[in-house]
């Protein structure tokens, strides 16, 4: 054998021991991150539940965080690299799904992988060696879910469980590889470290992260403070009557339907960003639902009641029966045009109707059982970041299958309540990095208390839902889209047609919302019968809705020929951006329909309705 021969074998030997060391390592990092999955479950249920025996104790700062009732399982130092991961967690791609995965693609993404690894070996790994390597770990997973033969909903669940472990596993929620907490830690000489253990304990007993502290704020003293009063209420909401702003108001009144899954506030957090004020200001008599909390203990004397509560009970004795009693108040019988309302039969005029996320599929839902009975006491709709046609559900829809909505049926088949908690809990890992180990690393890691906001108070300050009603809504609505179908449902005695509402209807999408895509909200143009106005605005699910005008931020999209093809990309191509607010644009169409100018009323209520308690009243401060 001549010398170049001899180095071609003794480099083809150093090779395959290479791949042999670094299949070893791949294989006790797959074996350590099933254990880790397991951790990470009972790291959700501590932080959803309370804290387990298990978890007392532990500090987020250790080799072990995140905490977990046996200790995070090790992961043998990768070939090459030294010793500097014990402690962080291998890579949870669902093993099972590997034989899915053609075998090319497979072969040439680990080829890949062990490529770019050697490479920063080579490089010697001097800078951030942790974070570089993770951004590999995280680069060959998302590969690896995009790449496996299945259908969508599988697909889009594995990469949903691999952006989980992305954002767990990222060094920088472990004290080893946070700089920053551990610079702060040395200046703080260790004040940090025990600032960190009580934030982390204070949020295990309350059974959620903190994003925001909660302290500077309280609802009717710095949020929620507008002027007005209670001039209803039943078991399920209270209704809210607001004082005008102005001499003059618009005869036809104004009602609110924000979503029971959160508090009505999001619509009067400040003045400066008050939706419920900015219409007080063009001139509208403003009405809204505040939906009661139902309580989780057993114990509690209006458990039982409230547990039973279903979609129906929330369509006719809560959005109708505010649709009613805000005509009864604020809309007699108009004559003339001018946009004036015609009376429904009964010798009370119409009203306008707003209706928010969940609070719209509510109020459409009222709106075509009040149509199927004849009755039309609505003049327009205006719909934000709302479901009516469920087609495309985006990211929510990793989480309902038959299965999983079989089990809330079986287990609310005797009624119950769905804790506000847990749904929130789902909301945040939507988005994991931004909305939860954020948190962990600056509160518990660095020993931060995370700055007032009064948008992430009202964020957790979450409400709880009757679990019949749950039930419902996750399989007519979610799993089998049965509320857009005609004829399909029927609530409170009456089949649903939703093609039945023609009246002009106001529909807002936001571009970057993850709870109701934009391509969703902009479906209703294709299911309601009347003149309608599709508007996009920039920003998210709350974002983008909450963008009052005096800001001058974020843009929004309108079509000034007024068309409204099938498909949003279609829509979009002929549309125009505009700077700033959206609530301009709604507040001029809303004119239209708002009836001509009276003298704002003197006094709360009318007749039997009387001023019961100030805004905002007793079920907004009931806590989940």
């Amino acid at each position: 054998m001549n010398g170049a021969e001899g180095e071609n074998a003794r480099g083809q030997e150093h090779t395959a021991d290479a791949m042999a060391a670094w299949t070893a390592w791949m294989q006790a990092a797959a074996q350590a991150a099933q254990q880790a999955q397991a951790q990470a479950a009972a790291l959700t249920t501590a932080l959803t539940q309370g804290v387990p025996a298990g978890l007392q104790g532990l500090f987020p700062w250790s080799p072990g965080w995140p905490p977990a009732s046996t200790p995070m399982p090790a992961v043998a130092a990768a070939p090459g690299m030294g010793t500097w991961a014990p402690g962080l967690p291998a890579s949870a791609f669902p093993l099972h799904e590997l034989p899915r995965i053609p075998s090319d693609t497979l072969q040439s993404l680990q080829q890949q992988y062990l490529n770019d690894c050697f490479q920063l070996a080579r490089e010697g790994w001097q800078e951030d060696s942790a974070q570089a390597l993770h951004a590999l770990n995280a680069r060959l997973l998302t590969q690896m879910a995009e790449a496996v033969q299945a259908d969508a909903k599988t697909r889009a669940r594995i990469r949903f469980g691999v952006d989980q472990w992305v954002a767990a596993s990222a060094p920088g929620n472990f004290m080893a590889f946070n700089r920053d907490a551990q610079r702060k830690a040395i200046e703080t000489q260790g004040r940090s470290v025990a600032q960190g253990l009580q934030n982390l304990l204070h949020d295990l007993g309350r059974g959620q992260v903190s994003m925001t502290d909660e302290s500077q704020f309280e609802v009717g003293r710095n949020v929620a403070t507008t002027a007005g009063a209670v001039v209803y209420e039943n078991e399920l909401f209270q209704l809210l009557e607001y004082q005008p702003v102005t001499e003059q108001v618009h005869a036809r009144p104004l009602l609110l339907v924000p979503p029971c899954i959160n508090k009505f506030y999001i619509l009067d957090l400040q003045p400066s960003n008050s939706l419920i004020r900015y219409a007080l200001t063009q001139g509208h008599r403003v009405y809204v639902i505040s939906w009661r909390n139902p309580p989780v203990d057993p114990a509690d004397p209006d458990h039982v009641s409230l547990a039973t509560k279903t979609w129906d009970d929330y369509v006719e004795q809560a959005v109708i029966r505010a649709i009613t009693v805000t005509r009864e108040i604020a809309a007699p019988k108009l004559k003339g045009g001018g946009g004036s309302a015609q009376a429904d039969g009964d010798g009370l005029g119409q009203i306008n109707a707003l209706g928010f996320c969940v609070g719209g599929t509510l109020l459409g839902t009222a709106l075509a059982v009040l149509a199927a009975r004849g009755q039309k006491p609505v003049a327009s709709l205006t719909l934000l970041t709302t479901f009516l046609d469920f087609s495309d559900t985006g990211v929510l829809d990793v989480f309902i299958d038959e299965a999983a909505v079989r089990l809330r049926e079986q287990q609310f088949a005797q009624g119950g309540v769905m804790p506000g908690r847990d749904l929130a809990a789902t909301f945040s890992f939507l988005r994991p990095t931004e909305l939860v180990w954020n948190y962990v690393a600056r509160n518990y890691l660095q020993g931060e208390t995370p700055p007032p906001f009064d948008l992430l108070y009202w964020n957790g300050d979450s409400t709880n839902l009757p679990g019949p009603w749950y039930a419902w809504y996750l399989r007519n609505t979610y799993l089998e889209n049965n509320l857009v179908q005609p004829g399909r449902l029927t609530v409170c005695g009456e089949k649903i047609d939703l093609r039945r509402l023609d009246l002009p209807a106001y529909i807002y999408g936001s571009r970057e919302d993850h709870i109701v895509p934009v391509s969703s909200a902009y479906a209703s143009t294709q299911v309601l019968g009347g003149p309608l106005r599709f508007v996009m605005g920039a920003s998210g699910h709350i974002a983008g809705v909450i963008n009052p005008p005096e800001k001058k931020k974020r843009s929004h999209w309108t079509r000034a020929d007024g068309q409204l093809p099938p498909r949003l990309d279609d829509w979009l191509a002929g549309a125009q951006e505009q700077a700033g607010s959206w609530w301009p644009d709604w507040a001029a169409w809303l004119r239209q329909h708002a009836g001509p100018q009276v003298p704002a009323p003197k006094k709360y209520g009318k007749g039997r309705y009387k001023a019961i308690e100030p805004a905002p009243g007793r079920y907004v401060r009931q806590r989940a």
